[in-house]
């Protein structure tokens, strides 16, 4: 066997063994609740930690950002790998607040399928209409989980009939649970005709034991009340007779969601879960391009690209870090790669494997992985590289702000970090960064889709910067970004402003007032969304 043969081998395996994978949720969900359990199931961690921020418990594991300790809320997306029989596990936990929702979009990209948690008394909830299309419009396949299942719930053929009813998808239990409420003590699983049993644990930071046995076991006769155990059976039938089996080809195809049931505060059916998310969760085979086609990453040299940029992960490093994802080939550390954006060769010679705020030296990498890259200000988001020609990737995707504010430093000392803190900040794309002459009085001005951004981006400029911010809100609520040729033809006393990439928009105060500019100047065209390719804009015009 030749040495690429032999190497594109190791590729081809190291590539199946990687599952990455993102959780979206509504708020209050369970999603940093789940992420924790998978952790602790996954052997990546010994001791769950309390979301919610208390006394004397240990803190989320995702959840590195101050704030986000305090809040007991993910605001930043983290990345996290760990091993789990065999497999390596990319988990991607996302932001759940709805204002971080285009830094939750632009994770979403970088997974191959998305965890869907439900709440079992909410059910389908707004945050996870809108990130479910998302994953709908990218491909992505979508597991759902329905949490809190000890709690009170909507009846679960009702809970079924609203997924496909709201999200246009069939769904298909893979277990069925035993009770709800105070009386849910266990799943029965449709693939091997078991029922899984359990046992609380304190707090839920501990594994929880479980025993398995037949659905027609009489010792189950001395476990449940006798209700509970006749309806179990009934729902079982039920199930079995009018709902068709879990297809694999129609998951990936995102016809289908298979359904689990559980309560991961307390531990219940964490780990069958993850058991059937190994055996069905697609390994990252095949990447989508611009053009339709989907790129090879066992036969495809090194490709990856920048889905996020953090600064200040860890204060002690005072650094900036780009979230790579591996598309294709291998990766090494010291490669010498192309830069799509920049058009120059770049050597990636710092390179970090994540687990939560930890970091460590990753020499080598795979298709699916996440690494992270020092950034001294050369990775923007979306940006490509690739050892060969780079590849054509969809484009991820870009929202306009909908409130805006100008930024003022407190003290005159601390002008220098507030300047830079700015700058850094505004990279990691949760924010957008203007200019103007005319708005704001010069002052720099934000863009965001929801307060808490504003109160997100004051306290780091004062926590990691020392640089205390005064935000005085805008009166804009739309914004649309401007074509090159169509700049000069802006009326005079327009709220023009220009963007961190240097791209022109303008600011409305109402959809009215743009409709009114529109219809009054009918040659400029007002774009939803900025960018670069003018020749794939002039099409759509």
């Amino acid at each position: 066997m030749s040495e690429s043969a032999f190497g594109q081998n190791i590729v081809e395996e190291e590539t199946k063994r990687r599952r990455t994978f993102a959780i979206i949720a509504h708020p209050d969900a369970g999603k940093t609740t789940l992420t924790e359990k998978l952790l602790l199931y996954g052997g990546a961690i010994q001791l769950a930690g309390a979301v919610k921020a208390r006394k004397n418990r240990k803190a989320a594991t995702s959840d590195w950002m101050e704030m986000e300790k305090e809040k007991g809320i993910s605001i930043t997306s983290a990345a996290l790998q760990f091993e789990y029989k065999n497999h390596v596990l990319n988990l991607l936990d996302t932001p759940g607040h709805e204002d971080f929702s285009e830094d939750t979009y632009r994770t979403l990209i970088a997974a191959d399928t998305a965890v869907m948690v439900l709440d079992a008394g909410r059910g389908v909830e707004p945050q996870t209409i809108k990130l479910f299309k998302v994953c709908r419009d990218r491909g992505i396949p979508i597991v759902t989980f329905v949490n809190k299942m000890d709690r009170p719930t909507k009846k679960m053929f009702e809970l079924l009939d609203e997924i496909e009813k709201v999200l246009g998808i069939t769904a298909i239990p893979m277990v069925w649970p035993i009770g709800t409420g105070v009386d849910f003590s266990g799943v029965y699983n449709r693939v091997d005709k078991k029922i899984y049993t359990y046992d609380k644990t304190p707090g839920g930071s501990q594994k929880s034991a479980f025993q398995s046995s037949g659905i027609e076991d009489t010792n189950l006769d001395s476990m449940f009340e006798d209700w509970v155990l006749k309806q179990f059976r009934e729902e079982v039938e039920l199930v079995e007779e009018g709902i068709a089996p879990f297809s694999l080809d129609e998951f990936i195809d995102s016809k289908i969601t298979p359904v689990f049931f559980g309560s991961a505060v307390n531990n219940f059916g964490i780990q069958l879960f993850l058991d059937h998310f190994l055996q069905i969760a697609p390994p990252p085979l095949y990447f989508p391009l611009k053009n339709g086609d989907r790129l090879d990453p066992i036969t495809t040299p090194f490709s990856g690209f920048v889905f996020k940029v953090q600064a200040n992960m860890n204060k002690a490093h005072r650094d900036r870090i780009a979230f790579l994802r591996v598309c294709s080939g291998k990766f090494e550390r010291g490669l010498n790669v192309n830069h799509g954006r920049l058009g120059k060769a770049v050597k990636l010679s710092s390179s970090f494997a994540f687990f939560g705020q930890d970091r460590n030296t990753v020499d080598e990498a795979y298709p699916g992985d996440i690494i992270g890259l020092v950034n001294p200000g050369t990775y923007s988001i979306g940006d490509i590289l690739a050892t060969g020609k780079v590849p054509d990737l969809k484009p991820l995707p870009v929202f306009a702000p909908e409130i805006f504010a100008t930024l003022s430093c407190v003290e005159t000392g601390a002008l220098k970090s507030f300047r830079k803190g700015i700058e850094q900040l505004a990279e990691e794309g949760i924010l957008h960064l203007f200019t103007s002459q005319t708005v704001g009085g010069g002052l720099p001005v934000i863009g965001a889709m929801g307060q808490l951004q504003f109160e997100v981006f004051r306290r780091r400029l004062q926590d990691e910067y020392s640089a205390p911010t005064n935000i005085n809100i805008l009166p804009y609520q739309v914004s649309c970004w401007l074509l090159e040729e169509d700049i000069p033809k802006v009326p005079q006393g327009s709220n023009l402003v220009t963007d961190s990439l240097g791209r022109a928009a303008l600011l409305f105060d109402s959809e009215w007032e743009k409709g009114y500019f529109q219809k009054k100047n009918p040659e400029i065209r007002l774009l939803d969304y900025p960018t670069q390719d003018v020749s794939e804009l002039n099409q759509e015009y």
